[in-house]
This record gives structure tokens, sequence and C-alpha cells, in this order.
């Protein structure tokens, strides 16, 4: 596929989202997040796999290497999504005196 057709399909996907995200309701963004986490745990297992099985196949350092970045950024992505969430359910939880 061209480069150009897959930035292209990026940016229109960016934008679509930026619409539909910022047209939930308040009230819906917790478990909106609790999905996202949830997909975002699915993206960290493909990268794992891709980078598996870049590194057994003996593939270039590039890939390799980016594969290796793509289990960082998914990692990293996981656990800010969920700190982020139970951060926004202790806002709910009533205080204890």
């Amino acid at each position: 596929m061209h480069p150009l057709i897959l930035v292209a399909v990026f940016v229109v996907c960016t934008v679509v989202g930026y619409f539909i995200i910022s047209n939930v309701p308040s009230l819906l963004h917790t478990p909106l997040m609790s999905g996202m986490n949830a997909l975002s745990g699915v993206t960290l297992v493909g990268a794992l796999s891709a980078t598996g099985i870049a590194l057994l196949n003996g593939q270039s350092l590039w890939a390799q290497f980016f594969g290796m970045l793509a289990i960082i950024l998914a990692t990293v992505n996981v656990f800010g999504g969920f700190g982020v969430t139970h951060r926004m359910l202790r806002m709910f939880n009533k205080k204890k005196h």
C-alpha cells in the first residue's frame, strides 16, 4: 500500500476519533476508558507477538527496534490508562469520616 494512503487513513481516523470522543457525555468517560485499556492490552499482545516473530526469524535490526518500541509504548499506554481510570474512579468514592 502506498505510504501516502496510509498517512491519509491515519489523519482521517484521528479526526473522526476526536469528534466521536468529544461528543461522549462526561458520565461515560470512565467506562469508555476502561474499554480502551482492554484494547491497549490487545495491542500489547500483538506487539509482543510481532516482535517475537521478528526475533525468531532473524529480521533486520530496524524491525526488532520498532517491535521493541511498540512493546514499550503499548505498555506505557496500558499502565497509564489504568492509572488515569483508577484516579477517576477514586473521585466517585465517598470519603469515610
